[in-house]
């Protein structure tokens, strides 16, 4: 969701994969109000190890809030999934992952496409301000809000592309998102992966427990992150979810190899 406040000029990335992992793609998504900024260390990583990476820049995103304002979450689901087909067309195993509001969109295509698997870190479903549930009629008194601001903002200085303001429009939309992407979530048949940190001023716990409720204990792994904050992949942690990501990736594309070939 919501993610610091620093000026950049981002762009989305793509990297071609390389060696024994060039056939395993990863469509990684970052988050509400962000750009690929948040997640480029995690999609570098990735890319030193082989893989196939695509990481597209959301529309409204990386340019100006007022921009955001105009778009709809589907505009912002419509790119995500293309990035993902893009990808899934080159490669042999394509996995899909995100960050924050981008775990929403991640959940949404592996309910609507056979993927693999998943990764998601402090994936977004649910708000801890009570008044988004008014936030369809706010949006015409109140245009912007300020954005979330974390006690504890992560250590490694990155310049994420996310915005001074944010339209209450955009955050209508959100909420339409996280409810579109809860009621997929019962169609979501791969394994999934997910980062949880343990102090996340952004994106509460209820979150990670309604994609328990419908993913079984079989198929999702929860790793806790102790020391990071909402954007764990720019924080202390983020080795953590290099590291067993990729794992996860080579791991779960072996599976697939095989149960294809026996």
């Amino acid at each position: 969701m919501t993610e610091r406040n620093k000026p950049a000029a981002p762009l989305a990335f793509h990297h071609a994969g390389h060696g024994a992992n060039a056939s395993i793609g990863v469509a990684i998504c970052h988050g509400f109000t962000g750009s690929p900024l948040s997640v480029l260390p995690w999609a570098e990583y990735l890319a030193k190890q082989g893989f196939a990476v695509s990481v597209p820049l959301l529309p409204g995103h990386g340019t100006s809030w007022r921009d955001l304002a105009t778009t709809r979450w589907q505009d912002w689901y419509r790119t995500f999934e293309q990035s993902y087909l893009d990808l899934a067309a080159t490669t042999e195993t394509c996995f899909v992952a995100g960050l924050s509001m981008g775990g929403a969109l991640a959940l949404r295509v592996a309910s609507r496409h056979d993927v693999p698997g998943l990764v998601l870190v402090n994936p977004g479903l649910s708000f801890y301000d009570r008044r988004v549930r008014y936030v369809g009629a706010l949006k015409y008194v109140m245009p912007t809000t300020t954005p979330i601001v974390e006690d504890r903002p992560a250590p490694i200085t990155v310049e994420e592309g996310d915005y001074s303001k944010t339209p209450l429009k955009a955050v209508h939309e959100l909420k339409k998102l996280f409810r579109a992407a809860t009621r997929g979530l019962p169609h979501v048949e791969a394994p999934a992966l997910v980062f949880k940190s343990s102090v996340d001023d952004v994106v509460p716990p209820s979150s990670v427990a309604t994609i328990s409720k419908y993913i079984d204990s079989s198929r999702l792994k929860v790793v806790t992150l102790p020391h990071s904050g909402h954007v764990a992949t720019l924080d202390v942690d983020a080795p953590t979810i290099f590291e067993e990501s990729a794992g996860f990736f080579r791991q779960r594309a072996g599976d697939r190899v095989a149960s294809e070939s026996s």
